[in-house]
């Protein structure tokens, strides 16, 4: 055998997944067909941001990845939720919840994609059972019941008991697997960037709520003396192609707007990029020899912070069951139970997620009232309030 492990993917999920069994000894190979881009201005660099909440969080440190992400993270203490969906583009509901309400701790802590990156392959670096591939991917997959053979696009095979799906929401070793995905598309876009704003954020992240979908300020440490917060805009496609087409002063005044100018004018500090919005979710979670985590088994559009949250539960699920495994890793009984485990809260969280975005697309100006006294009525019930934070946290159903 090659390897216990092979990992398919060299994102953040890819990354921490390999991190995590090495730290339990197995011997991993994590392959990705692009060179990890770990610098902020680099061209291909992701300028999204991760908050890891609190579960997440207490996963990395167990890994081993925390101790080198404390020092830049932003603390989340309040998430404020805004509806502006009346006839101009200001507050008409503004609602708060605060971390303290149901922990000592705050909700959770952000953190740049690309810098993620950065530190978790300095990380695996230090782990003598870890092997980085960069520039080889995965193509094609051939498992009995003992093993499993992978072909990699250097034309080599590799030999594992495992492998680890993490390697997008195009997964190819998902689509070797057999394995089918149920997806909904939104017509949706999202744009995402860094700005600096003259009001402080004071660690609240703010999600504003109109047609089209959130326009989320997410905190991240000043640039140059002054605030700054990472944005994702979701908008319909085509007016966000347009949005993505304009020049920068033209696109500050846009997003100053539709800000409602909560943080004063926004002045862009990075350039812009943007994705297309869907929910996914697959029909099974594990095939023989094979497990799909992140978005190979999920994809959720960018709303309460849950995409790589849930990928995370993933990876602490199964590397537990791996535990319990001891040397029959990667066995039907073992990638059965995770199936189980995970499949319940992943379609849960799915589905609400989907519910919320297509309330928060509403353009009828009756529905986005009934939004707007709906937010209202329910986050003013403090045991609902209190319910729905720990729900976003994970702390039940999941």
């Amino acid at each position: 055998m090659d390897h216990d492990i092979v990992v398919s993917g060299g994102g953040i999920a890819g990354l921490a997944a390999a991190a995590a069994f090495g730290a339990d000894g197995y011997s991993v190979l994590c392959l990705d067909p692009a060179p990890p881009v770990t610098e902020r201005d680099a061209v291909g660099a992701d300028l999204r941001t991760t908050a890891f909440l609190q579960p997440a969080q207490a996963f990395l440190d167990e890994i081993g990845l925390w101790a080198r992400l404390s020092d830049h993270a932003m603390p989340l203490q309040i998430m404020r939720i805004v509806d502006a969906g009346g006839e101009v583009p200001e507050p008409r509901v503004t609602k708060e919840f605060n971390a303290s309400d149901i922990s000592d701790e705050p909700f959770g802590w952000n953190l740049p994609n690309w810098l993620l990156r950065r530190e978790f392959l300095a990380h695996l670096e230090s782990l003598e059972t870890v092997t980085f591939r960069a520039g080889v991917g995965t193509t094609s997959l051939f498992t009995r019941e003992a093993e499993a053979r992978v072909g990699l696009s250097d034309g080599t095979k590799v030999r594992c008991r495992l492998v680890v799906a993490a390697d997008g929401r195009n997964s190819p070793m998902r689509k070797a697997a057999g394995i089918e995905v149920q997806t909904t598309r939104f017509g949706q876009k999202a744009l995402a960037f860094a700005v600096t704003h003259p009001i402080p954020h004071n660690n609240v992240s703010t999600e504003i709520h109109r047609t089209g979908g959130p326009f989320t300020f997410v905190p991240l440490p000043d640039l140059d003396g002054t605030p700054s917060s990472a944005i994702v805009w979701m908008e319909e496609g085509p007016k966000a192609e347009a949005l993505m087409a304009l020049d920068p002063e033209a696109f500050e005044a846009e997003m100053t707007t539709r800000s409602c100018g909560l943080f004063g004018p926004l002045k862009l500090a990075s350039r812009r990029t943007i994705w297309p919005i869907i929910s996914q979710h697959a029909d099974r979670l594990s095939g023989e020899r094979i497990a799909l985590v992140a978005e190979a088994a999920h994809v959720v559009p960018p709303i309460g912070a849950q995409g790589l949250n849930m990928s995370l539960k993933d990876l602490s699920t199964l590397r537990d069951l791996a535990r319990q495994a001891g040397g029959d890793i990667g066995s039907r009984h073992m990638l059965d139970a995770y199936h189980r485990q995970r499949i319940a809260d992943i379609r849960a969280r799915v589905a609400g997620i989907t519910l919320l975005n297509r309330t928060s697309m509403l353009s009828a100006q009756p529905l986005r009232d009934i939004r707007a006294k709906g937010l209202d009525a329910l986050y003013t019930l403090k045991p609902v309030r209190k319910t729905l934070m720990q729900l976003g946290l994970g702390a039940r159903g999941a």
